[in-house]
């Protein structure tokens, strides 16, 4: 995993989190508590099939058992962002999240290819 966080000026004291390679493994409490998150970004080009990137509302999921909050489902060679509602979707406790290759809870193989994701939060 290489992630990377970007703060961004007000009005929305937003940053930018960068995972250049999203996998299983989960990335925990990405902005260390409660939070927005307005934009994901996923750059599934580099696979030939669907990833899911999974999001959590727990600061520490265990990926394939813990119920996932949201599913964004990315089709194999694309790149997809997903603009969430005008004032974001909150997150008490923190935002987690991994990349996978099967929906549901159950699922933890890893994409086979490097998979991008940027989230736009607070």
């Amino acid at each position: 995993m290489a992630q990377t966080t970007t703060p961004l000026s007000n009005p929305i004291g937003a940053a930018i989190v960068k995972e250049s390679a999203a996998s299983g493994t989960a990335n925990n409490d990405v902005r260390a508590g409660a939070s927005t998150l307005y934009q994901v970004d996923v750059d599934n080009t580099a696979n030939g099939a669907a990833t899911f990137v999974k999001f959590y509302d727990s600061a520490s999921p265990t990926v394939g058992t813990t119920a996932p909050d949201y599913i964004f489902k990315v089709p194999a060679s694309t790149r997809k962002v997903f603009t969430l509602d005008l004032s974001g979707v909150a997150f008490a406790t923190g935002i987690s999240f991994c990349a996978v290759t099967a929906g549901g809870t159950a699922g933890t193989s890893s994409p086979s290819s490097a998979c991008v994701v940027r989230l736009l939060c607070s």
